[in-house]
């Protein structure tokens, strides 16, 4: 009885070897399909490399490329605007792009005319080709805020500080926008600059009320200079109106005379062609028109005496 009560052992189930070949085939089949396709979002361009050498830039889009890390895509943004702004008394401190305060000034500058300027500026910029953008400069940042503070430098450095404050900052921005992306393209960082802009543009704190007096005098001198012109502008049209008005009176009156004179003329040489012609009839009709006008009915009482030496006064007899 006791060897009846007794059951035979199970049987072990022994995995096959094949089974273990198809899952590493399914696993490496999936992996390989996560690894062969990326995306670039619109905004951006991939970097492909094939076992860490260049081969291509794509575009935006889904695309295909060969995995288990053959092929790596590095997706850079090229449509946003990135900045970086000088002046602010910062320096670059360590690999976490972290901007330290206080460290030095590197807005002072030195003008043309020895004189020490704070200047604050920013720059903005666009990556324009990715594979320079990520593997032809080591260090971007740096680079890109040392060559922007060299050529500010060298362009205030040309310059006096009143031309700098004034009259030669959009020609000092319109400059260093070209010698940037010069210098920038000369060292294939990949990069376009947009916009340079001068901020703040002031003398240090430690003369800036000395500075303020000189161009407060300077604003007052312009200021003078104007009023000038404008007494000069609002006088000179005046005294050269009436100079015009005087010289048309004056040429008014030389015609006049000069017509008086003529119609003279041809009234004796009208009178001297009757003469010509009627001697007795001139005399006797210049006789009396003479007379007439000496006696006529509007003229007054007229005493004539041949023997009288002076013109003595005589009352008017129509009084």
């Amino acid at each position: 009885m006791a060897e009846e009560n007794i059951k035979p052992a199970k049987k072990r189930r022994l995995i096959k070897p094949s089974f273990f070949i198809w899952l590493i085939i399914l696993v490496l089949a999936v992996v390989a399909g996560f690894s062969s396709f990326y995306i670039v979002d619109e905004t951006e361009n991939a970097v492909i490399t094939r076992f860490g050498k260049y081969t291509t830039t794509v575009g935006s889009g889904l695309h295909a490329k060969l995995p288990f890390g053959i092929d790596k895509n590095y997706n850079v943004d090229i449509s946003t605007v990135r900045a970086e702004q000088f002046g602010f008394k910062t320096v670059k401190a360590g690999r976490n792009n972290e901007y330290k305060n206080n460290i030095y000034e590197e807005s002072e500058m030195l003008t043309g005319d020895l004189n020490i300027v704070d200047v604050e500026w920013i720059i903005q910029y666009k990556v324009v080709d990715p594979y320079q953008w990520l593997f032809c400069v080591y260090e971007k940042e740096q680079t890109i805020r040392d060559i922007s503070r060299s050529v500010i430098n060298t362009l205030v450095g040309d310059r006096a500080i009143l031309a700098v404050m004034s009259s030669e900052r959009s020609t000092i921005q319109d400059k260093a926008q070209e010698m940037m992306n010069e210098q920038y393209k000369a060292l294939g960082l990949g990069i376009n600059v947009t916009t340079v802009q001068l901020q703040n543009v002031v003398p240090p704190s430690e003369v800036q009320a000395a500075f303020e007096d000189v161009n407060k005098a300077s604003q007052d001198m312009k200021r003078f200079i104007n009023e000038g012109k404008e007494a000069y502008n609002a006088e000179i049209p005046k005294a050269q109106g009436e100079a015009d008005r005087q010289i048309q009176v004056a040429e008014g009156y030389a015609t006049e005379r000069v017509n008086m004179a003529k119609g003279d003329v041809a009234r004796f040489n009208a009178v001297y062609d009757e003469y010509k012609r009627s001697p007795k009839v001139t005399k006797e009709r210049l006789y009396l028109e003479t007379m007439d006008e000496i006696f006529g009915s509007e003229s007054k009482p007229t005493l004539i005496d041949s023997e009288l030496e002076n013109l003595v006064p005589v009352k008017n007899l129509k009084d």
